[in-house]
């Protein structure tokens, strides 16, 4: 009998750490995320599923997903990071002077032909600043037609963001890497 309750015991314990050790990874390492709308097609569908790695630092032209203001969580790109001048001319993106290339928008650009996928503005246009402020980044929705992001909402602040996301885990025949 003794035999039974310490094996019933042992048991438990090895049940309670693995689900502690889940909440804290979950909570301080990695989460799952669900794409809600369309501001990051082509890249990212409404549904996808995805890891978000709460540990990274965000870099430039990384996925990123953060609190917004309405209280609810964004997922958009990263553009600028602080210290950044961004500007948009003519369809191309100029990040403290230079063109940069955004391979991710390839497809959407050649699908439209009534005038730019991104119209022109700069970063003091949007937010009365020339650079992204030190603590701060500036995001774009790759849909740059319907997406509510850095032009709408300004810089975000980076104890904001809740982590960088690459990997789509669902819907299970699409699984991938995301740049």
């Amino acid at each position: 009998m003794a035999e039974g309750k310490n094996e019933f015991w042992e048991w438990t314990k090895a049940l309670l750490i693995a689900v502690g050790l889940a909440a804290l990874i979950r909570y301080f390492i990695f989460a799952p995320i669900v794409v809600d709308g369309f501001s990051m097609m082509p890249t990212l569908e409404s549904g996808d599923r995805m890891i978000v790695n709460k540990i990274s630092e965000p870099d430039r032209f990384d996925i990123v997903v953060f609190h917004a203001p309405e209280n609810k969580d964004y997922i958009k790109r990263v553009i600028g990071l602080p210290g950044d001048t961004v500007e948009y001319k003519d369809d191309v993106l100029y990040v403290n002077g230079e063109a940069q290339d955004e391979p991710y928008l390839e497809e959407y650009k050649s699908a439209v032909t009534d005038g730019p996928l991104t119209p022109d503005f700069t970063l003091a246009e949007i937010t009365g600043q020339d650079t992204v402020p030190e603590g701060e980044i500036f995001v774009l929705g790759d849909n740059r037609r319907f997406s509510k992001d850095g032009r709408h909402i300004g810089t975000v602040k980076m104890d904001e963001i809740v982590g960088e996301t690459k990997f789509v885990y669902w819907p299970f025949d699409q699984i991938r890497l995301v740049d």
